[in-house]
């Protein structure tokens, strides 16, 4: 995503599925006689998602079918420059074989996921780097974060596509509440947004409610439905799974677990 974001309009390869690990991936920059390592936006008109260019890779002993509110499940999605695959991991934890190289480092295009079980229901919480770590990147923040929003009803169809066993064997996940995280160093685009069921999601592509992160505080509504901010019980319990978040994120933008805002 975001320099972030022809990820979807590249030549198409055969889609193909292994349970390999791959060799570091490299994530998409403009590339001209001159190569340069500025972050730039790309865009090639609607993200469309095409099957075809997606590889999906099962790691780390992850089931195909078996339960997220069970066995922990995370998504790890990059696109490479060199092959114009996008590479889909399905593993127990986030596959950072995939976000190696200084390209990763400077670009920040990954989205990463994770189900989580709180209080007995199902949620996907999917995370994307907006700024922070390169002043590039705050150069253009505004930019990036209006693209990863464009693009995330796409990412969430290959998350469907690519996992489509444990949807086939488990369809009410799609019904499940999507929560989106985007980290920022700049105020305005730190934020949490309620995307609301992952079918709606998918087709609609719009965030139904928006969050102040540091408080779990609804800011803002677009259809009038509060939407629940996933909060953990409080004490240990059988309803909340896995206990603590999968996704490590820089230490500036890690929310406060004592608070039990988050329902990592």
């Amino acid at each position: 995503m975001g320099s972030t974001t022809a990820l979807f309009m590249q030549p198409a390869a055969a889609c193909t599925k292994t349970t390999q690990p791959s060799p570091p991936m490299l994530l998409g920059t403009r590339r001209s006689a001159r190569r340069s390592i500025v972050p730039v936006a790309r865009l090639f008109g609607p993200a469309i998602f095409e099957a075809s260019k997606l590889k999906v890779l099962f790691l780390g002993g992850a089931d195909e079918e078996k339960h997220p509110g069970k066995l922990p499940r995370t998504y790890t999605l990059t696109h490479s420059d060199i092959t114009s695959k996008i590479t889909l991991a399905v593993s127990n934890s986030i596959n950072r074989a995939q976000l190696q190289g200084w390209y990763n480092r400077l670009q920040r295009d990954e989205v990463v996921a994770e189900w989580k079980k709180v209080q007995g229901k199902m949620s996907l919480h999917v995370h994307c780097h907006i700024s922070g770590g390169h002043f590039l990147l705050d150069l253009i923040a505004n930019l990036r974060y209006y693209i990863f929003s464009k693009e995330l009803p796409v990412v969430m169809k290959a998350f469907v596509h690519g996992d489509e066993n444990l949807f086939n064997s488990y369809p009410e996940l799609e019904e499940a509440l999507v929560w989106v995280y985007f980290h920022s160093n700049l105020p305005e685009f730190n934020r949490v947004e309620c995307w609301g069921p992952l079918r709606e999601a998918m087709s609609t592509g719009k965030a139904v409610a928006t969050y102040d992160p540091s408080t779990g505080e609804e800011l803002r509504s677009s259809d009038g439905v509060k939407w629940a901010w996933p909060k953990r019980c409080e004490t240990q319990c059988d309803c909340c799974f896995p206990p603590h978040s999968l996704i490590p994120w820089p230490q500036q933008d890690q929310r406060d677990e004592s608070r039990q805002s988050l329902g990592s």
